[in-house]
């Protein structure tokens, strides 16, 4: 983290907050993989994805911008969706959205920096 972000006296959300959000989120996870007998988004295989994940255009279009120009495996691709899935359900959102596809391909581009 930067300097400025560490030494910020903001203060953010309370241990209890982020807890009840991971909560919320994982019993929405349940509760949307039960049908397929998997219990958390890391589960899901490609056609869950597939069926679970679904992209508006302008996701499709910054998804297909991301894997053509980084040269993404269909792993890498795979991947990015179903961290995409749990930040909008973090976020209590139903839909996938822009934000929460680019917060989901940024990870992957920290973690292809740490290799």
């Amino acid at each position: 983290m930067p300097h400025k972000e560490l030494a910020d006296p903001v203060e953010g959300e309370s241990s209890a907050t982020i807890r009840a959000r991971v909560e919320a989120a994982r019993t929405i996870q349940r509760e949307r993989l039960a049908p397929y007998g998997l219990h958390a988004n890391a589960a899901m295989a490609a056609r869950h994805i597939r069926k679970l994940c679904p992209l508006d255009e302008t996701g499709q279009k910054l998804l297909e911008m991301v894997v053509d120009k980084l040269g993404m495996s269909a792993r890498s691709y795979s991947r990015i969706l179903k961290v995409a899935r749990t930040i909008a359900d973090l976020a209590g959102e139903e839909n996938i959205g822009q934000m929460h596809l680019a917060e989901a391909i940024q990870y992957r581009g920290l973690d292809r920096k740490a290799l």
